[in-house]
């Protein structure tokens, strides 16, 4: 710390600290019209002069210094930074400073500059072309913060400053109308601006992290990806003005993306379900709730005596709450009797909660997201972090243009891989191949640490064997990674001081998507860059906001809550005194054995909680014909999605935004989640519908609120046992391991030893395996499937609010040389076939995919994606190979021009026939 003295106070700020940090800590509020924490200084505004030791300097771009002695208050300062912002605020137009309480306005009315000082004529004009951002050019005053937060922060690069003098004014970068630009949307621009130049539109205008009110305000964690971005929510009369980047968020530090800051349309859409729907007749019809909840407790009650426990199963969800979940694998195991309890992470990243516990021993992350930032090589594998992850893909890319060495190994020349030292781009299907290329590498150039290897790993003879037949002239072969790049990137993992490894859905969609898992953990054993202070090891980048905690609650059917396998006796009767009631001990279904068990008629009662599986399970088709012969599907939605369309009971249920309890994030964090909107009338809780169920079942649950849920989780659930509400309200969030009330939480695992029965690390020696589908004659390219920035999953919050009008459809992106071969140009309504199904989008020609392959999102159900993906699924986890279809792409047999573009969502509805497939949440 530096030691100084402001106005004769004595204060410590952290090396590097500017002067206006060390006033700050003074209590002495600058202003600061050019300067912003999250982004570097420019100390062009003067507005917050300071004499240092002497010296009238602007304290923003002037480091603290030990010793220094640093005056504030004086009045050639004040009268300095009076006209300063005098100066600035006087080329506005009287508007700016009127009924405005904006930077600019704030700084005015302490320094004494009135509101007439601003006189300017104007006449610059707007943009509102964009339904998120508005801008009014007459309030610019050029300070560059929105140009900075676009570049250093969100790493967009969409703004600069255009014009010249006093008509010097923000614009987008590519020239046109804000709507045309490469704008993303995050609000970053919105939430810097100190005049209210950028807004969002409608009743937040203006609204930013400094100039938000100090009441009605609700901080809660996001509820898209699994980033777990800290919010805070602005309401007014029981309606949500805004949504702004919590400054103090420990993953996202004052940013957000679209999803996040802008996405919450949805919860007044008037799709919204506000009472639940009973089959009668063969049509849903809409019943109150005490006959809906006793039909669900009758039709679980009839299908237990009818065919036992075991014909009951529940798809719990990854996006509810940690206590939701707690709470609906304590109702399967308690009150029905069976462990057939599974959540959306089998059709993600089990791969990597079981490819983790076998080479290290838990099934999350190693290191916090903290540490990784900290890392001066970065090795990111199937992901594209830009648009799947918004936040951290701005501090991966900020990281690594700020010096960091980043290899992307991904198909696909997007996001982070455009500004790569190395880009490997592997055929689909080959990353067990390119792993064990890479690990040849380290070995053969001696770029492994031994010492690690001896004292903390085992496995590493039986590798040793099996990377002798890995060489990179052959894996080059297999993976079509030349050779020299995969040579290239070995050395920059293998020579880093401090390596990071981050990967995704590319790694863990596949046939052998554990032993990608494994084969990556390799990496970093050989590298001793795990659980020590040589690397920060190996961290997936989970996809939904709660798709780790759906797992950690136990929302499995092999694990009581915290990965306590369901055989192990120990483990049960820690959970039996709790609950006070036996545990089944034999392993439930997962997700496609609860399908299978449907179509074979021996599933007589499934539940789906928070989980379109029409839209988002593979090989849609099979899908339709589980739901359609189980005798009883019950489906908690907001919406009347494609599966709720398929069910015997609908209940209506309370969104994120109105829910309260925990989610727990990528790298392990528990963090609470506020109610901060008022659900609509009619709308039960996925908590309270439990426990209700459970009361007319004769069975309390006893845990009647999420603070009690939790509680009862940390004491069945010895990793958790140091978490609680009241801890987190008190302290922010916590990671776990985290097993005592009082101690600290352990963030970076494994540095004394591993969690494995041996305590070391486990090498694992498996061998390359092609995927479940190949490119042939009559499918000879390759799909891969994932997220487009606009839109989440398969779109149900997204599409119904304004992110539509960003991204009205999807595409299929074509290589130009497939295209020309094809006969297909750019904009042509396609039809996409595979061995399982047909799908319909329009064509985008694009060499971010390599010849051979094709991509496209599932964020619009309506054209069938998931109908062409396969039943191939890993083979130790059951998770299906999305990343790996052969297609077949044609003209649509009507392509003529917009044929292929739907509709926008909200001009479609039931009378569709029920094309529409929705994820629930």
């Amino acid at each position: 710390m530096i030691r100084l003295t402001v106005d004769g106070l004595p204060v410590a700020v952290p090396e590097e600290a500017s002067l206006l940090a060390a006033a700050g800590a003074a209590g002495v509020e600058l202003p600061a019209l050019c300067h912003d924490d999250r982004m570097s200084p420019a100390g062009s505004c003067r507005a917050c002069l300071v004499r240092a030791d002497g010296k009238v300097v602007a304290s923003c771009v002037t480091p603290a210094v030990a010793g220094a002695r640093v005056t504030t208050d004086e009045e050639e300062l004040r009268s300095l930074r009076r006209d300063a912002v005098a100066l600035i605020a006087s080329i506005l137009p009287p508007r700016a400073l009127a009924a405005t309480d904006s930077e600019l306005a704030r700084a005015c009315r302490s320094l004494g500059v009135p509101a007439e000082t601003a006189q300017g004529p104007g006449g610059l004009g707007r943009d509102d072309s964009h339904p998120y951002v508005r801008l009014d050019r007459d309030l610019c005053i050029a300070c560059g913060r929105c140009v900075r937060m676009c570049a250093e922060v969100q790493g967009t690069f969409a703004l600069t400053l255009a014009g010249r003098g006093s008509e010097t004014v923000v614009a987008p970068g590519t020239g046109g109308s804000w709507a045309e630009s490469d704008c993303v949307a995050c609000g970053g621009c919105v939430d810097t601006c100190p005049t209210g130049a950028i807004t969002q539109p409608g009743p937040g205008a203006g609204l930013t992290s400094v100039t938000r009110p100090v009441t009605g305000v609700t901080r809660t964690t996001c509820g898209y990806c699994g980033v777990g971005c800290s919010l805070d929510v602005v309401t007014a009369a029981g309606e949500i003005r805004a949504v702004l980047p919590d400054r103090e968020g420990p993953v996202n530090r004052g940013h957000a993306c679209v999803k996040g800051r802008f996405a919450h349309g949805f919860l007044r859409s008037g799709e919204r379900l506000t009472g639940p729907l009973l089959r009668r007749d063969g049509q849903l019809e809409p019943a109150g709730w005490e006959e809906a909840l006793r039909r669900v407790a009758d039709g679980l009650r009839e299908a237990v005596a009818a065919g036992g426990p075991e014909s009951v199963a529940v798809v719990s969800s990854a996006r509810a709450t940690n206590e939701d979940n707690y709470l609906i694998q304590k109702f399967l195991r308690v009150v029905i009797g069976t462990n057939s309890v599974d959540n959306c992470s089998r059709l993600c990243h089990s791969p990597s909660a079981s490819g983790l516990t076998a080479s290290f021993g838990l099934p999350g992350g190693t290191d916090s997201f903290d540490d990784v930032a900290g890392a001066d090589c970065l090795l990111v594998v199937g992901a594209n972090p830009v648009e799947a992850h918004p936040v951290v893909g701005a501090r991966l890319l900020r990281q690594a243009l700020g010096g960091a060495r980043l290899v992307v190994a991904d198909p696909r020349h997007v996001g982070l891989a455009r500004h790569a030292d190395v880009h490997l781009r592997p055929r689909p299907g080959t990353n067990v191949a390119l792993f064990h290329g890479l690990a040849h590498v380290l070995l053969a150039e001696g770029l492994a640490d031994e010492d690690f290897l001896r004292e903390r790993a085992a496995g590493l003879p039986e590798l040793s064997r099996l990377l002798a037949d890995y060489p990179p002239g052959r894996v080059a072969d297999v993976t079509g990674v030349p050779e020299a790049d995969l040579i290239a990137a070995a050395r920059l993992y293998g020579g880093a001081r401090r390596p990071a490894i981050l990967y995704g859905l590319g790694v863990t969609e596949h046939l052998h998507g554990t032993d990608g898992v494994r084969a990556l953990a390799n990496l970093a054993i050989l590298r001793g860059a795990i659980g020590t202070d040589r690397g920060f090891g190996v961290n997936p980048l989970r996809g939904q906001n709660n798709v780790q905690g759906a797992s950690d609650m136990g929302a499995l059917p092999d694990f009581l809550p915290g990965y306590q396998k369901v055989g192990d006796p120990a483990a049960r009767a820690r959970a039996e005194a709790e609950w006070g009631a036996p545990v089944p001990d034999r392993p439930g279904l997962r997700i496609p054995e609860m399908f299978a068990a449907a179509r074979e008629g021996r599933l007589r009662a499934l539940w789906v909680i928070g989980e379109d599986v029409m839209a988002t399970d593979p090989d849609t088709n099979q899908v339709r014909e589980a739901l359609a012969r189980c005798p009883l599907v019950i489906c908690n939605e907001l919406f009347l999605s494609e599966a709720a369309r398929h069910a015997d009971i609908v209940l209506p249920v309370t969104s994120w935004l109105e829910k309260n309890g925990t989610f727990v994030n990528f790298d392990r964090r528990f963090q609470r989640v506020r109610p901060a909107a008022a659900p609509p009338d009619g709308t039960r809780s996925d908590f309270d519908t439990v426990l209700a169920v459970a009361d007319l079942l004769g069975t309390d649950l006893r845990c009647r609120t999420p603070a009690a849920a939790l509680a009862e989780c940390a004491r069945v659930a010895p990793l958790f046992a140091g978490i609680s509400h009241e801890r987190l309200d008190r302290e922010g969030a916590l990671p776990w391991p985290c097993r005592d009330p009082g101690g600290p939480p352990e963030a970076k695992l494994y540095t004394r030893r591993f969690a494995t029965p041996d305590g070391r690390a486990h090498l694992a020696a498996v061998p390359y395996l092609p995927p479940g589908e190949e490119p042939d004659d009559d499918y000879p390219l390759l799909m891969t499937t994932g997220r487009r920035w606009a839109h989440y999953n398969s779109g149900s919050m997204t599409r119904r609010g304004d992110n539509l009008v960003i991204a009205p459809e999807d595409f299929l992106d074509l290589h130009p040389d497939d295209a020309v071969r094809l006969g297909i140009a750019d904009g042509t309504p396609v039809e996409v076939t595979s061995h399982h199904g047909r799908a319909r989008l329009t064509a985008r020609l694009t060499d971010d995919t390599s010849p051979g392959e094709v991509f496209c999102s599932f964020h619009f159900p309506a054209h069938g994606v998931n109908s062409l993906t396969s039943g191939h699924a890993d083979t130790v986890t059951s998770c299906p190979e999305y990343k790996v279809t052969a297609v077949r792409v044609t003209a649509a047999a009507d392509a003529a021009p917009d044929a292929g573009k739907p509709a926008p969502f909200a001009s479609r509805g039931a009378e569709d026939g029920g094309v529409l497939r929705e994820e629930q949440r």
